[in-house]
C-alpha cells in the first residue's frame, strides 16, 4: 500500500472543503485504511462519502486490494488537534495533566494552550461557611496528556 499517495489523496479531498481537518489517517494490518475528518461544525455523512470516494476512485484494487473507512471523530475519544478545541470552546472539558485533573468550560484555545473557567466552594476568608468563587486555568497543549469533552444531557 502506497502509504504517501493515501496521504496526498485524502488530502487533496479535505482541501476541497475549508471547514474540514485531518484528526488521524492510519494503516492498520490487512490493508485496512482508517481515515478520521472532523469540521469546524461537525462533518456530514455526504461528506465523508465524497472523501471516501475520492481516495477509492484514485486507487487500484486490481493492484493491491484494500478496506477503506472514513469517519468522524468518536465522541468518548480524546480532543488531539487545536481545531477540535478550538471548535468546542463554550463546552465543558475534563482535562488530565501531570499534577492532576481538570474540569472547566473551554473559554480560549490558541496555537500555545487552552484556558477553563469553573467554580468551586471554598471557606469565607472571614468567619464560618463557604463562598462560590470563579476559577481560571491556563494549560499549555503539551501538558496536556487527554482532554474529552464532558457529554452532559
Amino acid at each position: 500500500m502506497d502509504q504517501e499517495l493515501v496521504r496526498k489523496l485524502v488530502d487533496e479531498a479535505i482541501e476541497e472543503n475549508d471547514s474540514l481537518f485531518l484528526i488521524d489517517l492510519g494503516f492498520l494490518p490487512n490493508n485496512k485504511i482508517k481515515v478520521i475528518v472532523d469540521g469546524d461544525q461537525g462533518i456530514s455523512l455526504k461528506e465523508c462519502v465524497r472523501i471516501s470516494r475520492h481516495v477509492e476512485h484514485n486507487l487500484d484494487r486490481e493492484e493491491e486490494d484494500f478496506a477503506l473507512e472514513v469517519t468522524s471523530p468518536d465522541i468518548t475519544q480524546p480532543l488531539v488537534v487545536e481545531r477540535q478545541y478550538q471548535k468546542n470552546i463554550n463546552r465543558v472539558l475534563k482535562v488530565k495533566t501531570e499534577e492532576g485533573e481538570v474540569e472547566g468550560t473551554l473559554i480560549n484555545a490558541n496555537e500555545e494552550g487552552i484556558s477553563l473557567q469553573w467554580k468551586a466552594r471554598e471557606p469565607k476568608p472571614v468567619g464560618k461557611g463557604k463562598v462560590t468563587v470563579e476559577k481560571n486555568a491556563t494549560i499549555a497543549y503539551e501538558n496536556i496528556k487527554e482532554a474529552k469533552v464532558k457529554i452532559t444531557f
